[in-house]
């Protein structure tokens, strides 16, 4: 996997990047907890890059069936091996 979707929620004070530092910091530290081989093997879980934008108004389901049927695009077929 290369990447991650996620759908927030948030506090309209709190910026992008406070939201996107605080997943991966938090993540960060409970995958490393979990899987100690990742502290040695990795320098760094998480790239320093994201990618923010608002839904304006669409409902949560359309964002939801989105992010789950991504896969399911013929652009992002994977051809077999």
């Amino acid at each position: 996997m290369d990447h991650v979707h996620l759908f927030v929620r948030a506090d309209p004070n709190a910026s992008p990047s406070y939201i996107a530092n605080q997943f991966k910091g938090f993540t960060s530290r409970v995958l490393r907890d979990e899987f100690s081989h990742l502290r040695s093997r990795l320098p760094t879980l998480w790239s320093r890059s994201y990618f923010v934008s608002s839904v304006g108004n669409v409902s949560a389901v359309t964002i939801q069936r989105y992010i789950e049927t991504q896969w399911e695009r013929p652009w992002r077929k994977r051809v077999a091996s």
